[in-house]
């Protein structure tokens, strides 16, 4: 199953909750939240009280994306809001298989996020535990930019070793994926499609995501 989730950070949060029902009603599957601390990427976004604003205006399963310092501290809060899958940074430094079971513990499915420049080998030892994980394609911290090119190749070693090891871990993308080049990634291995300003950028959402989800089913 091949999944798309908006992700609110470009969404227009004067309006949120009629942006998330305007996907919703698009056809997206996730909703795609950015959490940030100011600390590990340089910008300041939400916390578990928007998390939970989204949970009260759609049914659809809310992935959240932790780029924080010492994520073991607030994943009680975000599970409590409402995610339904919470990232953690395998470069943050905290006690990586800790806060990973400590999410399945809480009832949330556990995911390991890597930025463009960690390799792969960073997560070999906790890819068991994880229901998925999120390849970062851009350097975390804005919307906006523009795929990096080398993660193409981490993108199919990623699904080579996860095939090898004969798990079901899925494969997340996230960071300037487009009409453009999501069929690409879709042949290479992804499974989940985050796309912030290719969506909520776009004159007819569910236009673009119908395109989007055309491109990756015929991948």
């Amino acid at each position: 199953m091949k999944i798309i989730a908006p992700s609110i950070l470009s969404a227009d949060f004067s309006r949120l909750g009629d942006e998330v029902r305007a996907v919703e009603t698009a056809g997206a599957d996730w909703i795609h939240i950015d959490v940030m601390d100011g600390h590990f990427v340089p910008n300041i976004t939400v916390g578990p009280f928007i998390v939970e604003a989204v949970r009260k205006v759609t049914s659809l399963p809310l992935d959240v994306h932790l780029m924080i310092e010492n994520a073991s501290r607030y994943v009680a809060d975000f599970v409590k809001a409402g995610a339904h899958t919470i990232s953690v940074h395998a470069e943050t430094g905290f006690h990586l298989d800790r806060v990973l079971h400590q999410i399945r513990e809480l009832g949330a499915k556990p995911a390991v996020a890597l930025n463009p420049a960690t390799p792969i080998s960073q997560i070999e030892n906790v890819l068991g535990l994880v229901d998925m994980v999120l390849v970062m394609t851009v350097n975390p911290g804005f919307g906006g930019q523009k795929f990096i090119p080398y993660c193409k190749a981490k993108i199919k070693a990623l699904r080579g070793m996860i095939d090898q090891a004969g798990l079901k871990t899925l494969i997340e993308v996230d960071g300037g994926v487009t009409i453009d080049n999501i069929g690409e990634l879709s042949r290479l291995g992804a499974d989940l499609f985050v796309a912030g300003s290719a969506i909520f950028g776009s004159p007819d959402y569910g236009k673009t995501i119908a395109e989007m989800k055309k491109k990756i089913h015929a991948a």
